[in-house]
């Protein structure tokens, strides 16, 4: 592994699951070299904002109850969290390492960045690559599992890919598992298992981290070994990149080998149109993102000849002509830009990251301004020239929580709105009445000490933010 490679491991700890509407209460990051020497570390925590209602089940799950009483407010945990990304990444950039962050931490880290008018693409930006563990987890149980076993799910046959799972079934100490430090710790330990045992593939998933990479495995004469895990049971692939999106340039699909192109290739648009807008597992084209960690390796990195149910050199020989066919790729690559893409717009602002467009020059100036001030008159000035209504709410949130008594009126309206809303009213946001029942219902379900003492300083939490 190149030594020029500095990897950032991070995990959050979280209020819920819900992305657009669960908060981040604890960030842990931990930097190392190359060969996963641990250089640095970040440990931080915040306070729950004041229309965040905990979910009983998620503080359970991390513990976090002291952070109910904590002096650090998000907008501070959130700055000092990307300042010091930042800092790590500056002089070369870095390698972001999360287990299941693709779907789950990297989404609440950018938008609580966004939330908080700082730059929501940290990771992926300025020559930083992404690596989602759990998804090599997935090409390692597939194909490499004599060399790194997997832990079976209550004693088989089905397999667990949970990170403190991993962590038992290879003598890593989890006693604090889901706390941030310790799964990044967690995190490191198997990437050290992996890269021993392992070293090449390892390299490959680094080197796929980004999207140069990626593109230099996809274009390669190789063809590739796509492995998943569904269900708890695991999926083998060979595959060829066969086409793309134009207007997308993210979205990739992948033409499976153990179907003959004999079949496939000859195939008129419509039936290729068809076979692109089919949904589910079976089916001879699998759509993937570039710009996400995909289970894939050259099958050249297998060690197990029978990987498949077909020889390698048939194989090969199906992805040359899958690879030389252009009309068949042109084909695919015409229907995949034909598909209708519904993002629908939430009507909440924290959804909008990725539908309500970038901001324009003046307001990313503004965004700078607005952090290097703390005199509320002018950040309530900055709050007011913003074009874009979302940073200008986002900016409101934030001054009011800092300086609640300094604010005019008509901001002041808006903040009190937001808390009565998401106080008073279920929604994608959580209900503080159900929650409360929900607590109840677990109280009488839990009584472990620990549980029991959880439980109940959540309880206090939430009923402090129901309107007397």
């Amino acid at each position: 592994m190149s030594n020029d490679n500095k990897l950032i491991f991070y995990d959050t700890e979280t209020t819920g699951i819900q992305r657009d509407f669960s908060q981040i209460l604890q960030c842990g990051s931990v930097l190392t070299d190359g060969n996963l020497n641990a250089l640095g570390e970040q440990n931080i925590s915040c306070a729950p904002l004041p229309w965040v209602i905990p979910a009983p089940r998620a503080m359970l799950t991390n513990k976090k109850i002291d952070l109910f009483n904590s002096n650090v407010s998000h907008y501070q945990m959130m700055k000092d969290l990307q300042m010091q990304w930042k800092q790590w990444s500056a002089k070369n950039p870095a390698i972001f390492v999360s287990y299941n962050g693709h779907a789950f931490d990297e989404e609440l880290v950018r938008r609580q960045f966004f939330w908080n008018l700082l730059e929501p693409y940290t990771t992926n930006t300025n020559g930083n690559g992404r690596l989602d563990l759990m998804l090599m987890i997935h090409n390692i149980a597939a194909f490499f599992s004599d060399e790194i076993p997997m832990p079976l799910f209550e004693g088989g046959p089905g397999i667990s890919y949970k990170l403190e799972h991993l962590a038992l079934e290879h003598g890593i100490d989890a006693g604090d598992a889901h706390d941030a430090i310790a799964d990044c710790n967690l995190m490191i330990e198997m990437c050290k298992i992996i890269n021993e045992k392992l070293p090449e593939l390892f390299q490959s998933f680094i080197d796929i981290s980004t999207k140069p990479g990626v593109k230099n495995l996809l274009y390669s004469d190789d063809f590739l070994a796509l492995g998943e895990i569904h269900r708890r049971h695991t999926f083998r692939y060979p595959v060829v990149m066969c086409g793309g999106d134009a207007s997308r340039p993210n979205e990739i699909v992948f033409y499976d080998l153990s179907y003959d192109p004999d079949d496939i290739l000859d195939l008129d648009f419509t039936e290729i149109n068809k076979l692109v807008k089919a949904k589910g597992r079976d089916g001879p084209l699998k759509k993937y993102k570039i710009n996400k960690t995909i289970p894939i390796c050259s099958h050249k990195l297998l060690t197990n000849p029978d990987a498949f149910d077909m020889e390698f050199s048939e194989l090969q020989r199906r992805a040359d002509i899958v690879r030389s066919n252009k009309d068949f790729q042109s084909k695919v690559s015409q229907a995949m830009e034909d598909r209708m893409m519904d993002f629908p717009e939430s009507e909440f602002i924290e959804g909008t990251i990725y539908s309500g467009g970038f901001p324009s020059n003046r307001d990313k100036d503004l965004m700078q301004e607005f952090h290097i001030t703390d005199d509320p008159a002018h950040l309530i000035k900055i709050s007011r020239n913003f074009s874009d209504d979302r940073l200008r709410l986002f900016a409101e949130r934030i001054i009011c929580y800092q300086y609640p008594s300094e604010v005019p009126e008509d901001v002041s309206a808006r903040y009190q709105d937001l808390i009565d809303e998401r106080s008073d009213t279920d929604g994608l946001w959580g209900s503080v009445d159900k929650s409360l029942a929900e607590i109840d219902k677990l109280l009488d379900e839990m009584d472990g000490d620990e549980e029991q003492t959880i439980l109940k300083a959540t309880r206090q939490k939430i009923r402090s933010m129901k309107r007397v």
